[in-house]
């Protein structure tokens, strides 16, 4: 056998036994990244599922590996939730996120679910007002009054105008848990979640006004603009105006012409009274008018 042969068989023999250990362990290195787990990261998780206004204890939270990248706002450290209270409801082995806790030093509660600039108002309510109970927790509603205007037109009589929309219900009752299904619950006191404007104009209209609730659907977000109505516009069918009169109108009789006035009398003439005198004879002479004096 020619030995050039042999020594070119041999090198390419070389070149493969080379090519196959490099792809080898680069299939090895691929296959052992590809089975191993995600990276893992200490973050703080609840130990069971938390109602809304509960405040944080050390056997609410535990530190545990979260697989992949830490949500937004997590931590790993216990001792900056603890004693705070739950504005969101939060399920076992879930993060613990701060946006979804009240800050710190605002415990628990309903008074912890009132974010900054905004305020919780009581308004009393019956079956009626409270949209036979369907007006609970995580509800929005617009909020109706009637009443008689001050230095209004009388002849209106009752007027009811929209006042507020939109307005999120934050409790119903002592209950101010989100009820995701929207049960009917049936309470006298309904607290809506309103700026300081809002709640000033709200307290007035309860103690002067009658209030109407009226539910909207919680993704609809639009303000209506709305006149607003009185008892008269509900006789004239939404018309501002009387509605004209179609019975039947009596024939109209033309007026008789003025008679001209008469003229005035002439004044009566005054006669002239002469007095006669003959001897002891003594007798009056009348005449048909005054003679004139020359």
């Amino acid at each position: 056998m020619n030995k050039r042969f042999v020594g070119v068989l041999t090198f390419a023999f070389l070149v493969a036994a080379g090519a196959s250990l490099v792809l080898y362990r680069v299939l090895i290195n691929r296959t052992a990244t590809t089975n191993a787990g995600p990276a893992l990261a200490q973050v703080a998780l609840a130990t069971k599922d938390l109602e809304v206004g509960t405040v944080l204890k050390e056997g609410d939270v535990k530190v545990a590996d979260w697989p992949g990248s830490v949500p937004l706002g997590a931590t790993n450290q216990i001792k900056d939730i603890i004693g705070r209270g739950v504005i969101t409801a939060i399920f076992a082995r879930e993060p613990i996120i701060d946006s979804r806790l009240a800050p710190k030093g605002a415990g628990g509660g309903m008074a912890s679910m009132i974010p900054p600039g905004m305020r919780a108002v009581a308004v009393r309510v019956n079956e009626v007002v409270g949209v036979a109970g369907f007006v609970v927790p995580g509800m929005h509603v617009d909020i109706l009054i009637s009443g008689n205007s001050p230095g209004g037109n009388g002849n209106l009589g009752t007027l009811t105008q929209t006042l507020l929309q939109n307005i999120e219900v934050l409790s119903a009752g002592q209950d101010f848990k989100k009820d995701a299904e929207g049960k009917p619950i049936m309470v006298q006191v309904v607290n809506m979640l309103v700026t300081p404007t809002q709640a000033e104009q709200l307290s007035l209209a309860a103690s002067q006004t009658s209030i109407q609730l009226v539910l909207r659907n919680p993704l609809d977000h639009v303000i209506a603009k709305t006149p607003g109505t009185a008892l008269q516009h509900l006789f004239n069918g939404g018309r501002t105006q009387p509605p004209p009169d179609s019975s039947p109108r009596p024939h109209r009789v033309a007026p008789m012409p003025a008679r001209a006035a008469a003229p005035p009398a002439p004044p009566k003439e005054i006669p002239f009274v002469m007095e006669i005198i003959s001897g002891p004879n003594k007798r009056e002479q009348k005449f048909g008018a005054t003679p004139e004096v020359k």
